[in-house]
């Protein structure tokens, strides 16, 4: 079933963009924003043909599956790793509320349900010369993705399996979006305390862009703090991140 615009806008009291089906929502928001969109506004698809991961990786949103959306923030000094962190935090809460258990978040943004992958984050900043414009928060989320090729239905993950029950769109976006609020309103210190306590990377070895070695720390910018085997400590800033002893299935 198809969301409804009015039923969205009903339930969600804040100024939103609603299509049917779009290339990306986040294209469609860095638009908005640019045309004065105000902070909070968000852009909601129900389909979304060409949606952005990390790396310029594809995640496509079938229509009636899952939830493609894309907020926009005009934080005054936040970096694109604290909003990143409010995103992973946003939909870790969600999956905690609807009843999923075995949540965690792999650095940087991956929110995992028993190991497997059911959000995809994607957070840019918009300048104007050298002006901050705002952020756009790209989320989607599988619901109840029919998983096409055997590898996803190894490594991803649907709010509706793990919850064991049918679960309403519209409702997950205002949850979604509450949490989104509240975590926007905390402080830079009080995001990073929560999103370092979930993260499952920790204290684990771990494989990046030829760094290997145990993952120790973060830092409140979002760096991952890695002891390599040689005893040197390198900061990972951005990348693939994946088991040492399995580093063939970074994503």
């Amino acid at each position: 079933m198809a969301l409804s615009h009015g039923k969205l806008k009903a339930q969600l009291a804040r100024r939103l963009r609603y299509y049917d089906s779009v290339g990306s929502t986040n294209d469609s928001a860095k638009e908005w924003l640019i045309e004065g969109a105000p902070d909070g506004a968000v852009v909601i698809a129900d389909e979304q043909r060409r949606g952005r991961g990390r790396h310029g990786r594809v995640w496509h949103t079938p229509p009636g599956v899952a939830l493609a959306l894309s907020v926009i923030l005009k934080p005054l000094d936040a970096s694109p790793a604290h909003v990143n962190m409010i995103g992973a935090l946003s939909v870790y809460d969600l999956a905690r509320q609807i009843g999923c258990d075995e949540v965690a978040i792999k650095w940087p943004n991956d929110v995992l349900i028993g190991g497997k992958k059911v959000s995809g984050i994607l957070v840019e900043s918009i300048w104007e010369s050298d002006r901050l414009l705002g952020v756009v928060l790209g989320i989607g989320v599988n619901v109840r993705v029919k998983f096409p090729s055997a590898e996803l239905l190894h490594t991803a993950a649907n709010l509706e399996d793990a919850a064991r029950s049918p679960l309403e769109r519209a409702e997950l976006l205002r949850q979604l979006l509450e949490l989104v609020d509240s975590w926007y309103a905390a402080s830079a210190d009080q995001v990073y305390v929560a999103w370092r306590r979930r993260l499952l990377t920790l204290g684990q070895r771990v494989c990046s862009s030829g760094i290997r070695g145990l993952a120790t720390d973060v830092t409140p910018e979002g760096a991952l703090r890695v002891k390599c085997d040689s005893g040197e400590i390198r900061l990972i800033h951005a990348g693939d991140l994946a088991l040492a002893d399995n580093s063939e299935g970074a994503g």
